[in-house]
């Protein structure tokens, strides 16, 4: 009889990027830039068993090395047009395959985050728990990159500077909460995640759609040398005690 878990850990570690080559092996401190996601979902209470799938033969490494589900993933299912969705519904059947088992919720994890806090995943999952919503992603307040300070240019030489959106808001504090995903985790029930509409790219995150906010800068999505370079003195700090 097949086994049942409340709850899984997919990281998605895709080998191709066209902004940081080999970003998911790049060394962060000298770990694997996919170490830390890996040892992220370890340590999170709330998951009960960890996966990584992906195309490249070194991350495919590193997840043995730590003990968790490597999942080999097939070049047709690792593109650049690879839906986020499908790699982690790749990531579940091959668990499911290996163990024999189900489970109930997913948390989907990229590889390229090597800053998260501490108990995101756990946030996530128990908020998507407890308010039996579909799915929970992770957003910060944007502050002052905020859409309505937000500028277009026009004329002839585009060179007129306009509001892009009309508006007398001058002081921040007078702006409305506006918040972005930050990438840090992403949260769904099983069955969310494999309900594919081909005319809704977005289906599996459901219709109650949930989220938990992190201050800014508190979750690191590493896709150029800049953000590499930021996520190391982030990392560094914490080790000394310093910051977040």
């Amino acid at each position: 009889m097949a086994s049942t878990v409340t709850s899984v850990a997919v990281i998605i570690a895709r080998a191709g990027s066209k902004g940081l080559s080999n970003k998911n092996i790049r060394e962060v401190l000298g770990r694997p830039m996919v170490a830390w996601t890996v040892e992220h979902a370890l340590g999170s209470r709330r998951v009960d068993q960890v996966v990584v799938t992906s195309d490249c033969p070194e991350v495919l490494r590193i997840a043995d090395e730590y003990g968790v589900t490597a999942c080999r993933r097939p070049p047709e299912r690792a593109t650049d047009t690879t839906t986020i969705d499908d790699g982690a519904r790749h990531g579940i059947e091959c668990w499911e395959r290996e163990h024999g088992g189900r489970c109930h919720y997913v948390a989907i994890l990229y590889a390229n985050i090597p800053v998260r806090p501490r108990d995101l995943t756990d946030r996530a999952l128990t908020k998507l728990i407890e308010t039996e919503a579909d799915s929970v992603q992770s957003v910060y307040p944007v502050g002052k990159m905020h859409p309505l300070w937000m500028k277009r240019l026009s004329g002839p030489f585009d060179d007129v500077l306009e509001m892009y959106e009309p508006n007398r808001i001058y002081r921040r504090q007078d702006l409305p909460p506006v918040y972005m995903l930050d990438g840090g985790v992403l949260a769904v029930t099983r069955d969310g995640l494999f309900n594919v509409d081909p005319a809704e790219p977005h289906a599996f995150l459901g219709s109650d759609r949930r989220a938990i906010v992190c201050p800014a800068g508190h979750v690191i999505d590493v896709d150029d040398d800049l953000d590499l370079t930021l996520a190391e003195v982030i990392l560094t700090r914490q080790r000394k005690g310093i910051g977040h």
